[in-house]
């Protein structure tokens, strides 16, 4: 009930990649806490059934053109796909091997929010498939370090508190990924740590203090 009036005043902003990122971080908490498998099932069954009406209500239309959008955004190259498209001719000109830090073209008037939504797309045409590739392992092994902590915490608190800061970098940089390379509708979501922004950056190193703090104290020498 918590987790639906927080993401029911997020949806209303409207703000939709802040909504899942806060439902799937609650989720999976209450799934290391403990929930019963089966309580998830009624919930998928509602949220299918909501997309099933909002995909086929002549109200909600904007909903069916975005995911024909998502599906091929050269469709509307000009407006709505404007974002997705560029984002794909940014990380199709990087190559193998990229172009060179700082000769990136599309960030030039064409690839929206270089410095933010879409700094890996820049990042990919920059570096290429080398640097994209050593920018996911770096986020790979920081997510398994916080489940790796979470799971040796000493206490159930400690443990829950590393899964909902590990939780929340994994489905925060999974959505941005998503979206920068066509998995995911493009929503507003900004890559951990490379995205511009003061706040934003402060909180998520306060997130990694806190998540150092708790590896202090777990339950394994070895660590």
């Amino acid at each position: 009930f918590a987790l639906a009036v927080i993401a029911g005043l997020l949806y209303f902003e409207p703000h939709l990649s802040a909504t899942m990122i806060i439902l799937g971080v609650g989720l999976c908490i209450l799934f290391v806490a403990g929930i019963k498998i089966w309580y998830f099932f009624p919930l998928g069954a509602a949220a299918g059934g909501a997309f099933a009406v909002a995909y086929n209500t002549p109200m909600f239309a904007h909903v069916r053109d975005r995911i024909a959008v998502w599906l091929d955004p050269f469709i509307d190259l000009t407006n709505k796909g404007w974002q997705g498209a560029n984002s794909f001719v940014a990380i199709g000109s990087g190559g193998f091997w990229g172009l060179g830090l700082g000769q990136g073209r599309q960030k030039h008037l064409y690839l929206p929010e270089p410095q933010n939504d879409f700094v890996f797309s820049s990042w990919c045409e920059e570096v290429g498939f080398v640097g994209a590739v050593l920018v996911m392992l770096l986020f790979a092994y920081l997510i398994y370090r916080g489940f790796y902590i979470a799971r040796n915490s000493k206490d159930k608190f400690g443990c829950l508190l590393a899964v909902g800061i590990t939780s929340k970098l994994a489905i925060q940089t999974l959505v941005n990924l998503f979206v920068v390379s066509g998995l995911f509708p493009v929503t507003g979501a900004s890559l951990p740590f490379f995205s511009y922004g003061g706040t934003a950056l402060l909180v998520q190193l306060g997130e990694m203090g806190i998540l150092l703090n708790i590896s202090r104290h777990m339950t394994r020498e070895s660590s």
